[in-house]
């Protein structure tokens, strides 16, 4: 019964403090203290620390690193330039440029003939290799000839044999000229180098 007179006591307390009102009338400060404090000063403790032993130095691999194929530079030369008229068709003047990517060794590549259809130019170049070793490398090789002629579509026919590089990928292969006439039946021959 006394934990419930306690109880009644302070909510009675707490329901009096609720009702009243409160106003602050003058602020209040804390006292002023003077101190003097002497000490001596402290020492930080003290570690040693076994760090890694790193060093840093160069050694001899073998990698493989991209090289550039080659560098093609600007020369004047003489090119042939094929000149041939097509009933009603309107002329224009373009350049047919061959190319190969070669390895193993050096190669040689020519456009031998031009042949025409009445849609279509067939530019029929020979690939030669040569005793020139290239070791690793690869090469790119190619020849061009100045045609003014129709829009016609071209189609390119390379007589050799086909490295095996994707950039090849573009051109037709043929093993002979018996092939090469079979390929493209009766065009007229308009150029023969």
């Amino acid at each position: 019964m006394g934990k419930v007179k306690s109880l009644a006591v302070v909510m009675v307390g707490a329901l009096a403090l609720q009702s009243c009102k409160m106003n602050k009338e003058e602020s209040g400060s804390l006292p002023d203290v003077d101190v003097h404090v002497e000490a001596d000063s402290g020492e930080l403790p003290e570690y040693d620390i076994a760090w890694s032993d790193i060093e840093i130095s160069t050694t001899t691999k073998k990698i493989k690193v991209p090289k550039v194929v080659v560098v093609m530079e600007e020369e004047e030369v003489e090119v042939p330039v094929i000149d041939f008229d097509m009933p009603g068709q309107e002329k224009e003047e373009r350049s047919l440029v061959v190319e190969a990517e070669v390895s193993g060794t050096e190669h040689e590549l020519n456009i031998m003939e031009i042949r025409a259809t009445k849609n279509r130019l067939y530019v029929i170049s020979k690939l030669q290799d040569l005793t020139t070793s290239l070791g690793n490398k690869t090469m790119r090789i190619q020849d061009q000839v100045y045609v003014t002629a129709p829009d016609l579509d071209v189609q390119h026919i390379i007589v050799g044999k086909k490295a095996d590089r994707v950039f090849n990928n573009n051109y037709k292969y043929a093993t002979d000229m018996t092939e090469v006439d079979v390929m493209i039946g009766d065009a007229k021959t308009i150029y023969s180098k």
